[in-house]
């Protein structure tokens, strides 16, 4: 079985630590086996890349590289501020991740 991860796919996070310190950027994509998630406009590298379909002329191209997932915190949709995440059941009994800043269900 996977882990849960207190972030997920499309979820708006804030850096905590690292050269991108204190940006925000929306999560493209998680490697749960290493923990790391890819977060748009985060991580920067340059990629020397071969002539192909995509890009005839080759040459190279800037992508995000992976951050592990220590270094990210959620954004509270209703305050905009980083917060720490918790798991509860709501009225319907579905386990659902909420703020613990705000108190509000992250949906």
């Amino acid at each position: 079985m996977q882990k849960k991860l207190h972030i997920k796919k499309g979820d708006t996070v804030f850096v905590n630590t690292g050269e991108y310190k204190g940006q925000k950027g929306r999560i493209l994509g998680i490697d749960r086996k290493k923990n790391r998630a890819i977060v748009e406009g985060i991580n920067m590298i340059s990629k020397h890349t071969k002539p192909n379909a995509q890009n005839p002329n080759g040459g190279i191209i800037k992508k995000e590289a992976a951050v592990h997932i220590s270094n990210l915190m959620l954004i509270d949709p209703a305050s905009g501020a980083p917060t720490r995440i918790g798991r509860r059941r709501n009225n319907k009994g579905k386990l659902v991740r909420y703020s613990k800043k705000s108190g509000e269900e992250i949906k």
